[in-house]
């Protein structure tokens, strides 16, 4: 049996049932390959200039290498994106782009940095979202579902007011009605020879290709491809590998002193709940149009309870080197940076350091607009529920070997990898 050595004593960890086997679907081999033509195609959005891969792209950990991304009204990838000078986009994506890896795990039953969209059995559709329960139906997994809120997003791939005519849908709340946004993207796939073809083989030639069709497609290639769960870190668990002495100290530290393991918990390394550690918040976070803030209250923004006022969903570590920016709002641009920031909250969040962002240029963008209230500041490190501690700089370094380890190198890149071409003829975000 595996140990993990917590102070002076050995303890059975990280092995059944602290750490039962992850739990992934079977999946369908042409589901997968046309979902991945779908995730590298622009089709999917209004103005077909942005993809799924635009802002998650294997390049940078499955997110897009940037504190806040721009979506419709951008051109380009990563930290090289920029605005469109004819189709500006009105203002930056609110939140950092989250990776995609492990998202098909069983465990895994909420989606976004607020937890918007979950599993609930007590739902007609075993789905909660806040766009109702008819947004829900149709849906073979809550992975499948999370794809509606992208394209529905003016700011990430429907684009603004009249500009086309999903845009002109969703301005209109003609959503998943008949003739609306979901019925205008999947007339837009169906049309295409090459999608139609493979959809004849999944769902039948007599049958209309829907929007939860190409949504389940897209999943299935997002499990396939960036399942990970074969890190250094698993399979020394497994016995089969060997850790580092630097590697072993972090996770000595990670399980033990530094108490990681109290919110990155289980096997991905997250307790799949919401925390608030005074995250410092940059750009126009989530909130509504009309209101007249930019102060983004995370989780309370879905639960309505002031107790999950500015508290984020703990992310999982797996692959966690690769997927700078951190925080909801990718306000660290290390992993040194965001460890520290855990050391001592309410105090790095006053002494933040913004010459770590990495934004696109945007003229006119209100970037710091929380960062300058004080009152908002006050508000967000009110509700810290994270201690200060103290490790040296050399248990820092030990920590983020130790993250290291949880790296699953054959998922960096995705298993299928990039297509050269996509069925649509549109250009490839490669």
């Amino acid at each position: 049996m595996v140990h993990i050595l917590l102070g002076l004593a050995a303890v059975p960890a990280l092995a059944e049932p602290d750490f039962p086997p992850a739990e992934f679907p079977d999946l369908n081999r042409d589901a997968v390959v046309l979902g991945q033509q779908l995730f590298y195609d622009s089709i999917l959005s209004g103005s077909q200039t942005v993809a799924c891969a635009t802002c998650h792209h294997p390049r940078f950990g499955t997110g897009d290498g940037l504190s806040l991304g721009l979506g419709d009204g951008g051109v380009g990838l990563g930290p090289d994106r920029v605005i469109d000078a004819d189709n500006r986009p009105e203002q930056r994506i609110p939140r950092n782009a989250p990776g995609l890896f492990n998202l098909g795990a069983s465990e895994f039953t909420v989606m976004f940095h607020d937890g918007r969209l979950e599993a609930d059995e007590s739902r007609p559709n075993g789905i909660r979202t806040p766009l109702g329960d008819a947004m829900a139906e149709g849906f073979a997994s809550i992975l499948s579902a999370q794809s509606m809120f992208p394209v529905l997003s003016p700011d990430e791939m429907a684009g603004h007011y009249s500009e086309n005519d999903v845009a002109q849908a969703v301005r209109l709340g003609h959503l998943s009605l008949p003739g609306g946004a979901w019925d205008t993207i999947a007339a837009r796939v169906e049309a295409v020879p090459g999608y139609r073809a493979q959809f004849d083989v999944l769902i039948g030639a007599d049958q209309p290709v829907t929007f939860t069709a190409i949504s389940d497609a897209l999943a299935e290639f997002m499990i396939f491809e960036w399942r990970a769960d074969d890190s250094l870190f698993d399979r020394y668990l497994a016995g089969t590998g060997t850790l580092g002495d630097a590697e072993l100290r972090g996770m000595e530290l990670f399980y033990g002193e530094a108490d990681c393991a109290a919110c990155h918990a289980g096997l991905f390394q997250t307790d799949h709940d919401f925390h608030a550690i005074a995250m410092p918040q940059l750009g126009p976070g989530k909130a509504a149009r009309f209101e007249d803030h930019a102060l983004d209250e995370g989780r309370m923004r879905v639960t309505g309870d002031p107790a999950d006022a500015y508290a984020f969903r703990t992310p999982s570590l797996r692959n966690i080197t690769e997927t700078a920016p951190y925080g909801h709002s990718g306000a660290y641009a290390t992993l040194q940076a965001v460890i520290e920031h855990h050391l001592d909250p309410v105090g790095a969040l006053y002494a933040y350091d913004r010459a770590q962002v990495v934004l696109p240029d945007l003229p006119g963008a209100q970037d710091w607009r929380i960062m300058d209230d004080p009152d908002a500041l006050a508000a967000i490190a009110e509700a810290n529920e994270l201690a200060p501690m103290s490790l040296s700089p050399a248990d820092i370094q030990d920590l983020i070997t130790f993250l290291g380890a949880l790296t699953d190198e054959s998922s960096i890149s995705g298993r299928l990898g990039i297509p050269e071409t996509v069925p649509s003829g549109l250009p490839v975000a490669d």
